[in-house]
């Protein structure tokens, strides 16, 4: 029976056979581990990633406007939807973190996670090319992309209440930190979101500071109409 190093293993989750591993090992390593570590990968592959997520778009919904894509890009590329790709492919097992970022569990991080997985594709990217990239990167998305209503993803709560709010002639809400707690890996933050006018704020609670802030404005959003989706 044949073995299968963990390098092979890896192969097949990423779907790609590197001819310089040294990319994919340095794709891997967070700055706590020293260098060469994947901060200037992370930054070359955000933008292979919002390329070939906006061109997918482009080109699948042909009728939706400028607004509807962007909200759609955002939604696919956000921090935590890099994450689950990550988890997917099992990078966390195979990170190289310093001690701190290991005794904190810094592998099963939303941002490192997604911040390895944009490192990963800019190191196939520059191993490849950008055509053999884009048949192996684009898959990742493909169950995320088919989640998506058809050219009209539903947007989130703070556009949904600032369209509400300017709709009427009001000023904009105020977002805070309340409170944040929990070890590095597992935070909560709570965040209050605050209306001048008509007078009104609510706290919501997240995982990140982005997310409580739209669990925020989801709540006073509920306060200001029985039915907030449906004006």
């Amino acid at each position: 029976m044949a073995v299968r190093t963990d390098r092979t293993v890896l192969r097949d989750r990423i779907g790609h056979e590197f001819a310089d591993p040294a990319l994919l090992a340095q794709a891997l390593t967070h700055r706590s581990a020293g260098t060469p570590h994947n901060e200037r990968l992370e930054f070359l592959g955000d933008g292979v990633v919002n390329l070939f997520v906006a061109e997918a778009l482009y080109q699948r919904w042909p009728t939706a406007d400028e607004g509807v894509l962007t909200r759609a890009r955002a939604e696919l590329v956000r921090e935590a939807s890099l994450a689950a790709i990550a988890r997917n492919l099992e990078l966390g097992e195979r990170l190289t973190l310093g001690p701190g970022e290991l005794k904190s569990g810094g592998f099963r991080r939303d941002s490192i996670l997604a911040d390895a997985l944009e490192a990963v594709v800019a190191a196939i990217y520059l191993d490849a090319g950008y055509e053999a990239c884009r048949r192996v990167v684009l898959p990742w998305f493909e169950q995320a992309l088919a989640a998506l209503p058809a050219g009209r993803p539903e947007k989130d709560a703070k556009t949904r209440l600032q369209e509400w709010l300017q709709a009427r002639q009001r000023p904009l809400p105020a977002y805070e930190l309340v409170s944040e707690s929990g070890e590095d890996h597992a935070k909560v933050f709570v965040s209050r979101c605050t209306l001048n006018e008509p007078p009104v704020s609510a706290d919501g609670q997240g995982t990140s500071r982005r997310l409580a802030e739209q669990a925020a404005a989801a709540a006073v959003l509920d306060r200001l109409e029985p039915s907030p989706r449906h004006p």
